[in-house]
């Protein structure tokens, strides 16, 4: 079966953030402008899509990561392609986005750990009032540790005693000094009503019942001058990565949008800089641009290194490249206990694909397993598939001896991936059930 969308047009990417940053209630925004729901979920109204359990609904907080798939037509292609239909345009710029929503408490930190494992890209969400907290800095180490780009998503502008220019500091005094503002917030507080994005100089506000109504409106005289300080200094730094637009910049000469967008791409998956994105997630202003900004400057599995991983045969180190033409090389990242199907076995494909009805191997543990069904997770429902291509995130069903960090490999290649180191545990207790 051909694959549906070309590697380079998918994008495995997390949703990481401190507790009550607004994880949840942007990834339900993400599913309600990509068209996989078409009723915005609320975590105060505990009927959000990713945060399934009914303990987190009681509660209003993610215990579990949730995996779901969506696609999403970058906002401005209907804008530099008026000339092409809606279909036409879907099929040239539509991706695929394999999403992961990780939960923010401390207690569940090893959800987020075992996510950035196998996840490309990450969006980190803060809190506009707060800015960076202790979570947000743990989580942001876990993303050093794997190099995962990343982008930032400042939150909640809309809320008394909010600050874009707070939080975008505390990031680079707490976390990364390269973090750069792509865009600016028009009116703080209850008066926020828009952003502006500093690389087109245009200004836009979210119309219509759930801000899906995205139009263009003149940068407010207040804040012209901040717009050319703040661009001047983002086309500098996006400059300093690139030795021929430094050159460029340095004759005097402006680089052109392609130039900026296509180093700060460089630059990203170089985690040499970090994005920075504004918004309200719950008053539906901003989250599209996020989406946009996920296909422009997250990586595709093929923009990453060849995975490494050992020879259980020979012990010599081998690599897979991102492809299907390889052999097999898949890593469990999740085991889950399902009241309808039983073992649920969460993994990634890094190179071949993974068939229903083939033999795997698991390298970790050198047994064979069978494929019998293999599912696409969009959060607790379950999609029949054939096939999962490298690149792709998917779940076995009924897999017996996997276990956490396991290596699935073709047969005849075993090779065994890095597994995922846990944190040691602070405190163990032991349960046991009241009845039988």
């Amino acid at each position: 079966m051909p694959r549906q969308y070309p590697i380079e047009k998918v994008r495995d990417i997390g949703i990481i953030a401190h507790i009550d940053a607004g994880k949840t209630t942007v990834t339900e925004r993400v599913l309600f402008y990509t068209g996989l729901t078409h009723k915005i979920g609320e975590v105060h109204e505990g009927d959000t899509v990713m945060d399934w359990m009914e303990q987190e609904r009681e509660r209003g907080i993610t215990i579990t990561s949730a995996a779901t798939t969506c696609f999403w037509v970058p906002t401005y292609a209907a804008r530099t392609h008026a000339d092409l239909d809606t279909d036409q345009r879907r099929k040239t710029f539509e991706h695929r986005i394999n999403l992961i929503d990780t939960p923010g408490h401390i207690d569940f930190t090893v959800e987020v750990k075992r996510s950035l494992r196998v996840l490309d890209g990450a969006v980190v969400v803060f809190d506009g009032v707060a800015g960076v907290e202790p979570p947000s800095e743990t989580n942001w180490r876990y993303a050093d540790e794997y190099g995962v780009p990343r982008i930032c998503f400042v939150n909640k502008l809309d809320r008394m005693g909010a600050s874009f220019e707070k939080s975008l500091a505390s990031i680079r005094e707490r976390l990364t000094p390269h973090a750069i503002a792509l865009q600016w917030p028009i009116g703080i507080e209850e008066s926020f009503k828009g952003v502006i994005d500093l690389l087109t100089r245009k200004a836009y506000a979210f119309e219509g019942e759930h801000g899906e109504r995205i139009t263009e409106i003149p940068i407010p005289d207040d804040l012209k001058n901040i717009v050319a300080k703040e661009r001047h200094e983002l086309v500098e730094k996006i400059a300093e990565t690139d030795d021929r637009l430094l050159r460029t910049y340095f004759e005097g000469n402006e680089p052109t949008l392609e130039e900026l967008k296509g180093a700060l791409r460089k630059a990203t998956l170089a985690v040499k800089l970090v994005p920075v994105f504004c918004g309200s997630a719950l008053k539906n202003k901003g989250v599209q641009f996020i989406l946009d900004a996920v296909v422009d400057y997250l990586p595709s599995p093929s923009d990453l290194p060849p995975v490494k991983g050992i020879n259980s045969q020979t012990h010599a180190e081998e690599e897979r490249k991102p492809s299907d033409d390889e052999s097999l090389a898949a890593l469990a990242f999740k085991i889950a206990a399902d009241p309808f199907v039983g073992s649920l076995t969460y993994f990634r494909v890094y190179s071949g694909v993974l068939k229903r009805g083939s033999y795997i191997l698991n390298a970790t543990k050198g047994e064979q397993e069978r494929v019998g069904r293999i599912v696409r997770m969009h959060a607790n429902h379950r999609e029949e598939a054939e096939e999962i291509c490298a690149g792709d995130l998917g779940a076995l069903v009924g897999l017996k001896n996997t276990t956490t960090g396991d290596s699935l490999v073709d047969p005849e290649h075993p090779i065994i991936l890095e597994r995922i180191i846990f944190p040691e545990p602070v405190i163990s207790i032991r349960i046991e059930p009241k009845t039988k």
